[in-house]
């Protein structure tokens, strides 16, 4: 069974007026097992591979293998399904006359399915909306996989449909499934492909030559397998008065999770991490909070995380108001770091 912990990183002392409050804390998890393992949990997985017309040659060849080597890594007993995108998008496997849209992984499956992706050909445009759309419907029907992930890979813009269209089918895929995004070459549209990341609580990156292709796939695909706590929640709660300024991920990667709030009860904010394996991640968190006199201690926030609507970790982010310059302009070091990083990130995405 997984067992998570917290620890938080800050400088509790607030100058007189002071009254925000910045902490990391660090989660990690523990014995997490694998994708489906869970008590009532099952897995699905997609691989969303592009098919359009610039796709041809040698990376379509290397799309088979990369998604050869994806089913290769699915766990047996894993729902599975391969859908190849161009202007439009199709399911590939199972076959169109199979009876329904997601298979249960199992040696003739994983032959099977080999053998599909052997057959892809390149050929039409690219309306990654059009992929994600089909991807949540064959999800959805399979509502007992508690766990939902894919993986998209494409070499090109969104051309053949308009930006907005692309935009509301991520909307619609949010807390539907989870999805990986990996460009391929130098065509492919960094925010573009990053804004689908980002949404789907998942990571985006360059695969710089067709022969990374199966590597990556296969990492990919071995990360999910791995994740064996389905979803998990991490919860603030702020004192009356009190205000949550922002709730970032910004380790492993940054990733800022504010405009994902859902409000839990009237003091409380709940803000999405997705799936989790034997990993650690860290989250700042920012409170303000009103201005109180020299020599007051309050609770800032309690952080907690939550998975299946239990409690399997929490700390706890304190807050004092002091006079003494040697206290109050103390800079944590975790603080200090992950300030720094986040806006290295944002210099780098402005630059793309």
């Amino acid at each position: 069974m997984a067992e998570f912990s917290t620890e938080i990183y800050q400088n509790e002392f607030l100058p007189d007026g002071g009254t925000d409050v910045h902490a990391i804390v660090s989660v990690t998890c523990a014995g997490a097992g694998a994708a489906g393992s869970g008590e009532g949990d099952e897995a699905a997985e997609i691989i969303i591979v592009d098919t359009s017309g610039s796709m041809q040659g040698d990376k379509i060849i290397a799309a088979q293998t990369a998604a050869a080597a994806a089913v290769d890594q699915i766990l047996d007993g894993t729902w599975f399904a391969i859908v190849a995108g161009t202007d439009g998008a199709n399911r590939v496997f199972p076959y169109p006359n199979a009876e329904t849209a997601m298979v249960m992984m199992e040696p003739g499956a994983r032959a099977e399915a080999k053998r599909a992706v052997g057959r892809l050909v390149a050929g039409g445009g690219t309306a990654m909306g059009s992929w994600l759309r089909l991807a949540k419907r064959i999800f959805e029907s399979m509502p007992r996989a508690t766990q939902r992930h894919a993986i998209l890979l494409t070499d090109g813009r969104n051309q053949s449909e308009q930006p907005e269209v692309l935009a509301a089918s991520v909307r619609d895929a949010q807390g539907v499934f989870q999805c990986d995004c990996r460009g391929a070459g130098v065509d492919w549209d960094v925010a573009e492909l990053r804004g689908v990341a980002t949404a789907l609580l998942g990571t985006v990156d360059l695969i710089p030559d067709s022969a990374s292709m199966p590597r990556v796939f296969a990492e990919l695909m071995q990360q999910a397998m791995s994740r064996g706590v389905a979803d998990a929640q991490l919860r603030v709660w702020a004192p009356q008065g009190a205000q949550v300024l922002f709730v970032r991920q910004v380790s492993p990667q940054v990733e800022d999770l504010t405009g994902r709030r859902v409000d839990v009860n009237a003091l409380t904010a709940g803000f999405p991490t997705g799936a989790w394996g034997d990993e650690s991640r860290d989250y700042h968190v920012s409170v303000r909070l009103p201005a109180k006199p020299v020599g007051s201690e309050q609770l800032a926030a309690r952080v907690q995380l939550v998975v299946r609507d239990q409690v399997v970790a929490s700390s706890l982010v304190k807050a004092l108001w002091s006079d003494d310059d040697v206290l109050t302009t103390r800079i944590n070091p975790e603080v200090a770091h992950y300030t720094g990083q986040a806006e290295l990130a944002e210099a780098i995405q402005a630059g793309l």
